[in-house]
Order: structure tokens, then sequence, then C-alpha cells
């Protein structure tokens, strides 16, 4: 009779709690553990539409619970773990990764990426270019619709 009333004020105490909490992750994946009163394992991990994102071993999280009578949690955002570009606006999109590639989407339509650029398919730009730094091609070359050929001068 005691164990029951102690684990039913147990349950009730547990389900009266924050529908969020801070935790930092235990082990990490698709299927995410984090330690925050205590570790909850098996946690599925959420981001936004179009977005796959695994948080790090140590990354804080927060942990969003929901589901029928409170039960079931999940992972939904990381702490960030760089600043923001300098002069970043509101509405503007930074993508970044531990590796420390990233691509910048500005309010004024323009991307910045950072990091080597690998690309498969067909590209197409309208608008002005700048590469910095080497520029390997791999195919043909096309300039205006015609296939470029180098000068081979001197």
């Amino acid at each position: 009779m005691w164990l029951s009333k102690k684990l039913a004020v147990n349950q009730r105490l547990e389900q009266e709690g924050a529908a969020a909490d801070m935790g930092v992750t235990t082990i990490t994946g698709g299927i995410a553990s984090v330690m925050t009163r205590g570790e909850q394992r098996d946690l599925a991990v959420f981001a936004p539409g179009g977005v796959l994102w695994q948080p790090r071993v140590g990354d804080t999280v927060l942990v969003i619970r929901g589901g029928a009578g409170g039960l079931e949690h999940c992972v939904a955002a990381a702490e960030p773990t760089v600043k923001p570009p300098e002069g970043m606006s509101p509405g503007e999109l930074y993508l970044y990764s531990s590796g420390g590639a990233s691509i910048y989407l500005k309010g004024n339509g323009s991307v910045a990426v950072t990091g080597p650029v690998e690309m498969a398919g067909n590209l197409s730009v309208t608008g002005a270019v700048r590469l910095t730094g080497r520029v390997d091609i791999s195919g043909s070359l096309y300039v205006n619709g015609e296939a470029y050929r180098p000068c081979r001068c001197g």
C-alpha cells in the first residue's frame, strides 16, 4: 500500500513538472540520451522541416515533454556553439557544422558559403558570383553557351 502511494505521488509530480527542460546530451544520434534531472534515454531528435540535425555529446539541448500524460520526451533544439556572424539581422539564417562549414542566408538575398564546396548535378546561378581561393573544374566549362578553350599561347 505504501509503495503504490509513493509511486502514484512520484508519477503525479513527474506529470506536473515543467513541460520543457535543459539538459546535456550523453549519447547522440537520431535517438539521443540527455542528462536533465536524471538521464532520459531513447529521445527522438526533432529539427525544423528540411533540416537534419544530430546533437553532439556535451551539447546543451532543450527537452520537451508531451504526449499522453506528458510521458513522451524529445530533443527539440540545442544551445548554439558559435557566435552569430557580425551584423546578423532578424530574418537571416546561419547554418553551421562542427567542422567549420557554414551557409549564411542574408537579408539582402545574398548567400555566403564557408568551407569546401562540393556540388553534384546542374548549377544555375543568376547575379554576381565571387569565388575566392582555388577552383577546380572536372569536366567541361562553358562561357556564354560556348565551350571554354584556354589559350595555349606562348
